[in-house]
């Protein structure tokens, strides 16, 4: 386990270098600077990392979402992507079309890569926070908050409300018209597809929780924070336990490394699912 989880922050580290124009485009400041205005010179932040974890069993009989920990606001990071794309979808819907070849150009690799710059493009196209919210209130969200500006990454939201995306992409699907009501089964499938096709450097977290043979179906999200130094590390997807389908969301902050946040996030699903 230990070794993975050194080998997946390396991973992850260097694709966050390689991207720090972007970062710092969508509020996602680059590591080496958030390193510098952690803490002063000789001091070291107290550890103060918290989680919360919120599971659905899709196959159960009460279809009641669990939380485990405090359901508060955290940062989003990259997980907001899925709202993003769903926001996206919508607006397609509502015109009568399928998304442009443009627009998938720019959806896939921010889903199944995390790209910064196709998010920071497709969060101007949905009309950035104000359209964020108006596809949420179609969706069912009740706790979440779009970024400032072109800050994406600063969305805030609670491990409850990112299962109530992911039941809008995994659930049946509820009533669906032009300018009104949910994904339709087409946009529901697409943005499922992507999930679970996410590069391997990036599957880690929810999918623990399914054990080691778990099929990943996913999005992750990290965020040093400047004013801190410490880490937002959060994961959402679909899980598979025996003959159960779980949604499971887990959100964490103040983590003192990408690698404890991981291992953070991992052992909390487990424990909740």
């Amino acid at each position: 386990m230990s070794s993975r989880l050194s080998r997946t922050a390396r991973t992850t580290a260097g694709a966050l270098a390689a991207s720090a124009t972007a970062l710092l485009a969508a509020g996602l400041p680059h590591p080496a600077a958030a390193a510098t205005a952690s803490a002063p010179s000789g001091k070291t932040p107290k550890a103060s990392a918290h989680a919360t974890a919120a599971v659905l069993d899709l196959d159960g009989t009460g279809r009641t979402t669990v939380v485990r920990g405090e359901d508060r606001p955290y940062d989003t990071a990259s997980i907001v992507k899925i709202d993003i794309l769903a926001a996206l979808l919508l607006r397609a819907q509502d015109a009568g079309r399928p998304l442009s070849g443009a627009e998938r150009d720019l959806a896939e690799p921010m889903i199944r890569r995390s790209d910064n710059a196709a998010a920071n493009a497709l969060w101007r196209r949905i009309g950035r926070a104000g359209g964020l919210a108006a596809a949420n209130e179609r969706l069912g969200l009740t706790s979440t908050t779009g970024g400032p500006g072109g800050k994406w990454g600063l969305t805030r939201t609670t491990a409850s409300d990112q299962v109530r995306l992911l039941r809008a992409v995994f659930g049946p699907g509820g009533t669906v018209r032009r300018g009104s009501g949910g994904l339709d089964a087409a946009s529901r499938a697409y943005v499922r597809t992507l999930m679970s096709r996410v590069v391997p450097g990036q599957t880690w977290g929810v999918p623990a929780a399914g054990g080691a043979h778990a099929r990943p179906v996913l999005k992750n999200g990290w965020l040093q924070r400047t004013t801190t130094g410490r880490w937002d590390v959060n994961s959402v997807g679909e899980v598979s336990v025996g003959k159960h389908r779980y949604l499971v969301a887990v959100l964490s902050d103040g983590n003192a490394s990408m690698g404890a946040g991981i291992s953070l996030v991992e052992r909390t699903a487990r424990a909740a699912v």
